[in-house]
């Protein structure tokens, strides 16, 4: 059923972006008077599920049974579609090729448009709806819990991240993406109340990468549940205790537990636990209790992991029109981050490239149950995802066209259809290779 639902849900987000971009095209398309032949969701290889030709129209309607993608055949475009017979007879007025340059701009430029525009829409509506819910850096008063990479690196457990290359990070979610994003250099932290810099070897980029814990909250040990079928269910734990040692080292995260205990598979320790003073007349009580580890080294212990328990959670609510600038702002920032990452990939020494995944990545970022808030956060970054990839200046793609027709609108001269046909075909080996390389990373994930 997770399976199913995952599926579903990347049929549903992918079909509206590709429908939403192709109909930014076909918009201007018809605008200009241009002739649109064929205007699909999903692709219809061999056959369509449904077709539809309304009377007195030029464009033929229809669904496709291959649920990835669609298109917009526009007549007198050199496209995917690689209609050769059409580009050699003599251009009609009603063609794509005999139209202007700026209306021809216009027209490329609508697919992308459009999928910003629909990013948009949706970010203002989930800020209209459900607002926005974050922990800001600064409140978490506890600082970072990191792992070996990070150690190795120079962070130690109860950092706080002042600044990354100097700049404030407001949200401490965003720590590790900034820390990516701007290849960091330098990080500023407080370290028992003192400032320091960290900086940062470059060799390290790749398996920051790689490691998703860099920056942990540290929380500490707090028992939220002691399951029946627990090796420690008779040990005398009490939902609310606080591991604060184990074998008497201190243990103030709850990730200083996990490597100790992890360390010793099998065996028993003896923990020391912070029990009580939960109101102001209750008093501490410090016990300590002799606890087993099994065979993985886990107590085999439910984990407080509510972090409003722990930390102040800034929320804020819109209305419908306060809502619009902030869906604007949100779609700009996402735009920006994402070109970020972009870099990553043609920069060679982060190895950013074998992050690069096709439908299975897609589909493995939505939850494996039904969430709207989710959905729809994941299908509007999707959208600005599309429109990014689309500018690039890559024959076959939005962005390679564009650039072509930029070319004519500055010189006055023409790119040859023969040219035009040429730089297409070189485009689509570069996204099958680029394909390759997608579905090949996911396999060997799975692999792994």
């Amino acid at each position: 059923m997770t399976i199913l639902i995952k599926v579903i849900q990347v049929i549903l987000a992918l079909g509206l972006l590709v429908l939403v971009h192709e109909f930014g095209h076909f918009i201007f398309a018809r605008l200009f008077k241009i002739k649109v032949e064929k205007f699909y969701l999903f692709f219809d290889a061999g056959f369509a599920l449904w077709r539809w030709k309304p009377k007195n129209s030029d464009t033929e309607y229809g669904i496709g049974w291959l649920p990835f993608g669609g298109y917009c055949k526009i007549a007198g475009m050199i496209d995917e579609s690689m209609d050769k017979e059409q580009i050699k007879a003599e251009p009609k007025p009603w063609e794509f090729r005999s139209h202007p340059a700026w209306q021809r701009f216009f027209v490329l430029l609508g697919g992308v448009l459009f999928n910003v525009i629909l990013a948009i829409v949706i970010y203002t509506g989930i800020m209209a709806a459900w607002g926005e819910q974050y922990i800001k850096n600064s409140d978490v008063t506890t600082g970072i819990a990191t792992n070996e990479l990070g150690r190795e690196i120079g962070f130690r457990n109860g950092d706080k991240v002042l600044a990354i290359n100097g700049n404030e990070v407001e949200r401490f979610d965003n720590l590790r993406i900034e820390l990516i994003q701007e290849q960091a250099e330098e990080v500023t932290v407080e370290r028992d109340g003192k400032r320091l810099t960290i900086t940062i070897d470059k060799q390290y980029m790749p398996a920051i990468l790689e490691s998703a814990d860099l920056f942990e909250y540290g929380i500490p040990f707090v028992v939220a549940q002691i399951p029946d079928t627990s090796l420690n269910a008779s040990a005398g734990l009490m939902t609310g205790d606080k591991i604060v040692a184990v074998d008497s080292t201190a243990t103030p995260m709850y990730t200083d537990v996990k490597e100790i205990i992890s360390a010793r598979p099998s065996s028993t320790v003896m923990a020391t636990i912070e029990r009580g003073g939960s109101s102001d007349s209750a008093a501490v009580q410090i016990v300590t209790i002799p606890l087993k580890t099994d065979s993985e080294g886990r107590l085999q212990l439910m984990l407080d992991g509510d972090l409003t328990h722990f930390y102040k959670v800034t929320e804020r609510n819109y209305s419908f029109f306060e809502a619009i600038p902030q869906g604007v702002k949100k779609a700009g920032e996402q735009i920006s981050n994402y070109w970020k990452q972009l870099k990553l990939i043609f920069t060679p020494q982060t190895k950013a490239y074998k992050s690069v995944g096709s439908f299975i990545a897609i589909g493995s970022i939505f939850p494996g149950f039904w969430d709207w808030r989710a959905f729809w956060a994941i299908t509007a970054f999707l959208s600005i995802m599309l429109a990014v990839l689309n500018i690039l200046p890559i024959p076959a793609l939005d962005g390679g066209h564009i650039l072509f027709t930029l070319y004519e609108m500055i010189t006055g001269r023409k790119p040859s259809d023969k040219f035009l046909v040429a730089a297409q075909t070189v485009g689509m080996i570069l996204l099958f290779a680029l394909m390759i390389l997608a579905f090949g990373n996911d396999i060997f994930r799975l692999l792994k």
